[in-house]
């Protein structure tokens, strides 16, 4: 408990993640909002209230890798090695803390912009959360934010600078797994398969046909189930992560 605490205020300390979290609730409710006050009249589904979730996801991310990166270049993170020499404890509860703080700010905002669009939407009849994907839609923001949060907690540490660590959670969520579909005759294969867009399956997937307009909502991606997607998303962040502990384990801080 003291570990946790000790990283809470940590955290807690810098101006850093509290505008992220700003940032993330603002970019995905304001954004939300305006579509919603100006939807074409028609019934608008749940999944347009949380379509905007992947920019509060990707500066949610950048404030994870921040958790740790900010550390190492102030050289605060080895005050905290000596404290505590076996160097696990501290990560495992930065990861916890950060973890939960992001699946916080994911179920705020998320909830947030589908409460906004039940209010400003034209006709809200079909944004009741009736179903399990309804609700899976929307609450499970909250689960992609945190394994979103330990897969760049995971890439910070491995590189330790905060414009690198940066550069490559942003490159290739936004770039790279959108450029990869253009590699003849397998990009479309492998895209199927790339962590943030099979994280969107969870979110997207499965829908209630009934709710959207026909030839509108998200395409199949690849062969897993929305809650395989999910499975899949988290154990490559947890895998990065337990990679980057075996790594801080063994390099001098």
């Amino acid at each position: 408990m003291t570990l946790l605490a000790v990283e809470r205020i940590k955290l807690f300390s810098t101006r850093s993640p509290w505008w992220c979290m700003l940032l993330a609730l603002g970019l995905t409710i304001g954004i939300t909002a305006i579509i919603a006050a100006n939807w074409d009249g028609s019934p608008m589904p749940v999944l347009g209230a949380v379509f905007t979730h992947t920019f509060g996801l990707y500066v949610i991310m950048v404030m994870a890798a921040l958790a740790v990166t900010t550390e190492y270049r102030f050289g605060t993170i080895k005050s905290t090695f000596q404290a505590v020499p076996d160097r696990i404890s501290p990560m495992i509860a930065k990861a916890v803390v950060v973890v939960l703080l992001s699946a916080l700010v994911g179920l705020a905002s998320s909830f947030g912009s589908w409460g906004l669009s039940w209010l400003l939407a034209e006709d809200n009849s079909d944004l009741a959360l009736t179903t399990a994907n309804d609700w899976r839609h929307v609450a499970g923001v909250g689960l992609v934010f945190a394994a979103g949060a330990l897969l760049a907690l995971g890439v910070g540490a491995l590189v330790r600078q905060t414009a690198g660590a940066v550069s490559i959670i942003l490159v290739f969520a936004l770039v790279v797994e959108s450029v990869i579909a253009f590699i003849p005759n397998i990009g479309d294969d492998i895209q199927k398969w790339m962590p943030f867009t099979v994280a969107s399956k969870f979110i997207f997937g499965d829908p209630d046909a009934s709710a959207i307009p026909e030839g509108a909502g998200p395409p199949a991606i690849g062969e897993l189930s929305p809650w395989g997607s999910f499975g899949y998303f988290a154990a490559i962040a947890l895998a990065i992560y337990i990679i980057s502990l075996v790594v801080v384990k063994r390099r001098d801080a």
